[in-house]
């Protein structure tokens, strides 16, 4: 087996790897499970690194090989593959990115929620009998 199969075959392994840790991510974003997602991401990171490096050993042993190895037809379909296994990371991580958007949104809106509950608790009435915010009595000063 040529270095140019073998080194794509690894990237493979990587690629289900990552997959398989956005999945993961996937299901921690939607618990909050904020340390173990913080976990993940770093296993994640290092995920990544590993699919950098595979790829400049890709890059490498395709310069290396033959016009009759890079054209063939195991290789040709290797490529087909992996571009399929970078498709599929590439979606999981836009799902896990709304996920992640779709829950500040929800923070953001209990957070107005909150703001304005606390508005209406310190509503009080002028000596007119408008509302008015802020504290319901004046300070005592000495």
């Amino acid at each position: 087996m040529s270095e140019l199969i073998k080194a794509t075959k690894i990237q493979f392994d990587h690629l289900e790897n990552l997959i398989q840790a956005l999945d993961a991510e996937l299901h921690l974003i939607s618990t909050r499970d904020a340390e173990a997602l913080i976990n993940l991401l770093k296993n994640k990171e290092e995920l990544l690194t590993n699919i950098q490096q595979q790829d400049d050993a890709i890059s490498q042993a395709f310069n290396a090989a033959t016009e009759q190895e890079r054209t063939s037809d195991e290789v040709t379909a290797l490529f087909e593959q992996a571009k399929k296994l970078v498709s599929e990371c590439e979606y999981r991580t836009k799902i896990n990115q709304t996920a992640v958007e779709q829950g500040q949104l929800r923070l953001e809106h209990l957070r107005t929620l909150l703001l304005e509950s606390r508005a209406k608790e310190s509503m009080t009435y002028d000596k007119s009998g408008k509302a008015r915010g802020g504290k319901s009595g004046r300070g005592i000063s000495a």
